[in-house]
C-alpha cells in the first residue's frame, strides 16, 4: 500500500465523520427527554454532512473511486458492495435533507418539529456506522487488491484536488467542528454542552 493511499485518506475521513454521527443519538435522546436541541448546532451538523461527508467523502468515492474500479473490470452495476454503498449514499442525502427541513421547522417553532428532528437524527445514527464498516472492511480491501501502485497514486492525487476545490481551510474548519461536537456531546446526566463557541457557530 502506498503512503497516503486513497483508502487511507478515506478511512481518515471516516474517523472524522464518525465523531458527528456519534453525536446524533445523544441529541436524539435529548429531544426524547423533552429538551430542545440548539438549532444552530443542528444546522452546523447539516452543513458538515452536506460538505464534508457528501461532497468531500462520498464525492471521492462516487466520482473517482468507483469509476477507477470499473476501469479495472469491477462490474459496478452488478457489484453488491458498490451498489449497496451508492444506495446508502442516496439514503444519507435524504436523511440529511429531512434533518435540514426539521431544523428549519423547529427554528420557526412549528408543532411536531422536535419529533421530526429526532426521527432524522436516529435515521442518520442507524445508517452510517454500518455503512462505514462496509467501506472499511469490504470496499477498501477490494480497492487495495484491484488497483496497482501507480493507479492508487493517481487516485490519491485526484482526491487531493477534491479537497482543494472544497477549500483546505473549509475542510479544516469542518474537522474542527467534528472535534467540537464530539466534545460537547460527551454527556453528564444527559446534558449537552453549549455550542456557542463551536467552529461553525454563528
Amino acid at each position: 500500500m502506498v503512503a497516503n493511499s486513497p483508502t487511507e485518506m478515506l478511512e481518515a475521513e471516516h474517523r472524522v465523520i464518525a465523531k458527528v454521527i456519534g453525536a446524533a443519538p445523544v441529541l436524539a435522546d435529548q429531544c426524547d427527554a423533552g429538551h430542545a436541541v440548539d438549532v444552530d448546532l443542528l444546522g452546523a451538523i447539516v452543513e458538515f454532512m452536506r460538505t464534508f461527508a457528501d461532497q468531500c467523502h462520498h464525492g471521492k468515492e462516487e466520482l473517482l473511486l468507483f469509476p477507477a474500479l470499473g476501469r479495472k473490470g469491477v462490474p459496478l452495476q452488478g457489484c453488491p458492495v458498490c451498489q449497496a454503498l451508492a444506495a446508502e449514499h442516496a439514503r444519507g442525502r435524504v436523511l440529511v435533507k429531512e434533518l435540514a427541513d426539521a431544523t428549519d421547522a423547529q427554528r420557526r417553532g412549528e408543532p411536531g418539529a422536535k419529533e421530526l428532528v429526532t426521527s432524522a437524527l436516529r435515521g442518520i445514527a442507524a445508517l452510517y456506522p454500518n455503512h462505514i464498516w462496509k467501506e472499511d472492511y469490504l470496499l477498501f480491501p477490494m480497492t487495495n487488491k484491484v488497483l496497482n501502485l501507480e493507479e492508487q497514486q493517481l487516485l490519491s492525487g485526484e482526491f487531493e484536488k477534491v479537497d482543494e476545490r472544497i477549500g483546505l481551510n473549509q475542510r479544516q474548519r469542518l474537522e474542527a467542528f467534528a472535534d467540537h461536537v464530539a466534545e460537547i456531546t460527551l454527556t453528564v446526566d444527559g446534558e449537552v454542552g453549549p455550542y456557542t463557541s463551536g467552529p461553525l457557530a454563528s
